[in-house]
Order: structure tokens, then C-alpha cells, then sequence
């Protein structure tokens, strides 16, 4: 497996760019007392055997965005503004989301979940879920 999660058999199987511009949320999960296994399960159209873009909302302090993009890239994680912390207006917050693309499965957003919980707690931010999305048909 390489970083993204994916196998050399996945070769076979279409690119997908985070800024693909047909990409949809197929399954999303904003509740952190929820498992991922459980939002995975309630998916209706996510498609478990194709890559997606996995999304992880947070809010960082302006001043350590550049150390967490940093940090983040070295494990191919693009950090841009936006996502739902813009929603949330979070006061004194910068709303970004982390974005890269891999292979879905409960595991690794569990893991995901709790090392962007651990970067915002650690710099003074918050986090406010996760989504992924996949090519519409």
C-alpha cells in the first residue's frame, strides 16, 4: 500500500484529482461520537473498491496554518481555506479542510479523524468532521 491507501492492482482504476470538478459527497460524517464504520454503512453511493477525496474540516489559529500544512503535506495532504468551519463562523479561527485522495475504509478514517483532532487541539483550533467524495455518475 502506498501513502494514498492504494495498491499497485488500483492502477487499473480511474485518477481522481481533488479539484476534479465532478466529484460529489457520497458519505460525510460531522458527529464525532459517530464511528466511521457507521457512516461508511449508511453511504448509498459511495463506491468502497474506487479512490475518493477525503475531506476533514477544521479551524486553525491564522498563525499556525503554514506550520500545519507543513505537516500535513508530508503525508500528501493539500490544507486550503473553506470547508464547514466557514459555516460554523468560528470566532478567531481560520476554516480550512485537508484534502488528498485514498482508498475508504472505517479504519483509516478513524485514524484520519483523530490525527486532525490531534493537530487542532494542539495548535488551539477545532475540527468539524469529515466528508468524501467520489465521481458522480
Amino acid at each position: 500500500m502506498t501513502a494514498l491507501g492504494l495498491r499497485r492492482t488500483d492502477r487499473d482504476k480511474p485518477v481522481i484529482s481533488i479539484d476534479d470538478p465532478g466529484l460529489q459527497v457520497v458519505v460525510w460524517s460531522y458527529d464525532d461520537a459517530e464511528a466511521a464504520s457507521t457512516a461508511l454503512a449508511r453511504a448509498t453511493h459511495w463506491n468502497p473498491d474506487d479512490p475518493a477525496v477525503l475531506r476533514h474540516h477544521l479551524a486553525l489559529p491564522g498563525d499556525v496554518v503554514d506550520t500545519a500544512r507543513a505537516l500535513l503535506a508530508s503525508d500528501e495532504w493539500t490544507l486550503r481555506p473553506g470547508g464547514r468551519g466557514d459555516d460554523l463562523s468560528v470566532s478567531g479561527l481560520t476554516p480550512l479542510v485537508a484534502l488528498r485522495v485514498q482508498r475508504l475504509d472505517a479504519l483509516h478514517c478513524s485514524q484520519e479523524t483523530s490525527r486532525m483532532a490531534g493537530l487542532a487541539q494542539r495548535h488551539g483550533g477545532e475540527t468539524f468532521g469529515w466528508d468524501a467524495l467520489q465521481p458522480g455518475p
